[in-house]
C-alpha cells in the first residue's frame, strides 16, 4: 500500500540568511494518544504503521500483518477477543478524530487477531532459558492468563488454577456467545497454553488445594480470581426463585443450562453486563425492559451495544430505581420502581439520582435480573481480602503479603477486559523484577502528542471505514450470529493508511524538503523507522520550517 500523498506548505523566506532564532531542531519520539489511552499499553501506532508502509519497505501485506501481529501480542495475547469486546478507549483520543473521525482501531485489532488464528501464528517467547523459580496463578481469566503468558515467555514455569470447567473467566462465562464465541476464545487460550502454561481446571484454590500449599511450592502467587458473584439489590422480595443476578444468568446461559425466564423480563442496571443480559433474554424469546436509575447519557455500557439493544426492541425505563420485588406465591410478578431526577454529581462524576416522591409504579415481570455489580468469591481465601472485600495492590500488583501479587477485577474493582490484560502484564513484569531482585527501571514517560502540535493538513481527506452491524431482525433470535461485522481485506488495508503516525517519523521527507540550509540529511532506510534523517546543526539557522512542516509532531525546537 502506498502511503498518503505529500502536500507542500508555503513559508516566508529568510532575510539575508540571518539566523532566525537560537532554537535548534531535535527528533523527539512522543507517545500517541491511542497508546496513552490503552490500558494494555499496546503499540497501536507501531503495528498499524508497519502494515500501512508495506509497499514502501518492500513487504507483502501478509508479511507485514504477521509481523505486526507479534508487535500487538507483545502486550496483548487476546487481540481477537479485545477486537470484539473492548469499548476501545484508544479511539476516543485518536488525533485522526480531529479530521474525519478516529481510526477504527477496534476492528483493525479484530482483523489482526483473526489473522493470527487463521494462520496458526504461535506466541513467541522472549528467551529459551528455563528459570528455576515457578509461579502459581489463581484464576484463568484475562488478568491471570495475561500474567501467565508474560511469565512463561520469560522462562518461568507457570501453573494456572481455575475453579471452572473451562478457562477464560468472565470472557467465557460473562460475555454472550454472539459477542464472543467459544471458538475464538479457545483459539487464543490455546496459544497461551502452547507457550508452556499449565492450566489446571476444576481446581478451586482454598477448597481443592490449599493456598498455603501453593505458596509453599512456588516463589510467587498471582491472584486473578475476578469477580463472578452478582450483587443483590437489597430490596424486599428479591429472594424469589425467578430473580437471578446478571452474572448468574449469563453464566448459566453460557454453560448451556436452560433458564426459565417466561415472556416478560426486567433487567436492572446500565453497564455492559446489564445490556448483555437484556439482549440474551431477547434471544430467549422474551419482551425485555431495562431499568436504569440515570439517563442514557450516563450509561457506562458500550454505545454500540446500547444502540443494538434499542434496535432489538428492548424498552428502556430511564431514571427509575428499584424499590421492591412484587411477589405472589413465592414468585416475582413485577418490579416496583420509583422515578428519579438527577441532582448534584457524586464521587463518580455523574449526577446523583434523587427519588421523586409519589412516582412509584410496577413493571410486570416473569423474570427479574439485577445486573448492578459483582464481587469476588472468597471461600477459603478470606484472609487475603481487604476491608472492602477486594485485594489491595500497588501499580505493579504487589500486595502486602510477601510473594503475593494480584490484578484484574479483584484489584481495580471491576474494569475493562483490556484493563485486566494490562494489569496482568504489569504484574508479570513486577514479578520478574521481584524474583530476579532487579530494581524497577524509572523511565520518564514521553510527552503525549496532540493534533494541535501536528501539521494535519498534510493528510488528504480519508473517510473512516466504519464497523457494520447486521440488521436486528437477522440476529435477535440467534445466540451464535455475530451482529458486529469484521472489516473486509480491502477495508482493512484502506483503514490502516489513515494512521498519522502521531509522534514518530514515517519518512515523509518534509523536513528534508523544506530545509533550505541543507541542515537535514537522509539516513539509510536500513535503520529502524524514525531514524531516517539527521540534523546537521552547524548548518541550521533555527528557522523552524522543519518542525512546522512535520506532519506527525516528531520535531521539537529546543
Amino acid at each position: 500500500m502506498a502511503m498518503v500523498s505529500k502536500k507542500k506548505k508555503s513559508y516566508g523566506a529568510k532575510s539575508g540568511g540571518a539566523q532566525t532564532s537560537s532554537l535548534r531542531p531535535k527528533y523527539q519520539p512522543k507517545t500517541p494518544p491511542c497508546t496513552h489511552k490503552c490500558p494494555s499499553g499496546i503499540d497501536i501506532r507501531g503495528y498499524v504503521m508497519h502494515i500501512s508502509q508495506s509497499e514502501m519497505y518492500g513487504r507483502t501485506i501478509d508479511q507485514s500483518v504477521a509481523e505486526a501481529w507479534y508487535m500487538l501480542t507483545d502486550k496483548n495475547p487476546f487481540p481477537a477477543v479485545t477486537g470484539r469486546v473492548c469499548p476501545h478507549p484508544c479511539e476516543s483520543e485518536c488525533n485522526r478524530g480531529s479530521l474525519e473521525g478516529p481510526l477504527n482501531i477496534n476492528n483493525v485489532e479484530r482483523y489482526m487477531g483473526d489473522y493470527g488464528i487463521k494462520n496458526n501464528l504461535p506466541l513467541r517467547k522472549l528467551t529459551e532459558e528455563k528459570k528455576a523459580e515457578s509461579v502459581a496463578v489463581v484464576g484463568a481469566g484475562p488478568a491471570g492468563l495475561s500474567c501467565a503468558y508474560q511469565l512463561a515467555r520469560r522462562g518461568y514455569g507457570v501453573t494456572v488454577y481455575e475453579s471452572f470447567a473451562k478457562a477464560g473467566g468472565m470472557l467465557r462465562y460473562g460475555i454472550p456467545a454472539y459477542r464472543l464465541s467459544d471458538e475464538v476464545l479457545d483459539a487464543e487460550i490455546k496459544k497461551i497454553a502452547d507457550i508452556g502454561v499449565d492450566i489446571k481446571l476444576n481446581t478451586r484454590v482454598g477448597k481443592d488445594v490449599a493456598m498455603d500449599d501453593i505458596r509453599k511450592n512456588n516463589k510467587v502467587v498471582f491472584m486473578g480470581i475476578g469477580a463472578h458473584i452478582g450483587k443483590k439489590l437489597g430490596v424486599p422480595g428479591e429472594d424469589a426463585t425467578n430473580v437471578q443476578t446478571g452474572a448468574d444468568f449469563l453464566h448459566k446461559v453460557n454453560m448451556g443450562e436452560k433458564v426459565e425466564i417466561g415472556d416478560k423480563v426486567v433487567v436492572i442496571g446500565g453497564g455492559n453486563s446489564a445490556i448483555d443480559a437484556a439482549r440474551v433474554a431477547v434471544r430467549l424469546g422474551a419482551d425485555v425492559t431495562l431499568s436504569y436509575r440515570r439517563t442514557r447519557n450516563e450509561m457506562p455500557a458500550i454505545e454500540h451495544e446500547i444502540h443494538s439493544a434499542e434496535e432489538e426492541g428492548i424498552k428502556f425505563e430511564y431514571l427509575t430505581a428499584p424499590m421492591e420485588v412484587v411477589v405472589e406465591g413465592g414468585k416475582a410478578t413485577g418490579l416496583k420502581v420509583q422515578r428519579m431526577e438527577l441532582g448534584e454529581p457524586d464521587a463518580s462524576g455523574r449526577r446523583r439520582p434523587v427519588a421523586v416522591p409519589g412516582s412509584e409504579f410496577v413493571i410486570p415481570a416473569t423474570f427479574i435480573c439485577p445486573s448492578i455489580s459483582q464481587e469476588p468469591e472468597w471461600t477459603g481465601l478470606d484472609n487475603i481480602k481487604n476491608e472492602w472485600g477486594w485485594i489491595s495492590a500497588d501499580a505493579g500488583g504487589k500486595t502486602a503479603a510477601e510473594g503475593v501479587f494480584a490484578g484484574g477485577d479483584v484489584t481495580n474493582q471491576l474494569g475493562l477486559v483490556t484493563e485486566a490484560i494490562g494489569l496482568g502484564r504489569m504484574a508479570a513484569e513486577a514479578i520478574d523484577d521481584y524474583i530476579q531482585n532487579k530494581p524497577k527501571a524509572d523511565v520518564a514517560p514521553l510527552t503525549v502528542v496532540r493534533y494541535q502540535n501536528m501539521f494535519t493538513s498534510f493528510f488528504p481527506k480519508k473517510d473512516k471505514n466504519v464497523t457494520k452491524f447486521l440488521p436486528a431482525g437477522e440476529v435477535k433470535h440467534s445466540m451464535t450470529i455475530e451482529p458486529m461485522q469484521p472489516l473486509t481485506d480491502e477495508e482493512f488495508k484502506d483503514e490502516v493508511t489513515r494512521c498519522m503516525s502521531c509522534g514518530l517519523c514515517f519518512d515523509c521527507d518534509n523536513c528534508w524538503m523544506y530545509c533550505s540550509d541543507g541542515a537535514v540529511e537522509k539516513v539509510s532506510k536500513d535503520t529502524p523507522r524514525g531514524t531516517h534523517y539527521a540534523f546537521v546543526l552547524d548548518k541550521c539557522q533555527g528557522c523552524k520550517k522543519c518542525a512546522e512542516a512535520c506532519p506527525c509532531g516528531y520535531i521539537d525546537m529546543l
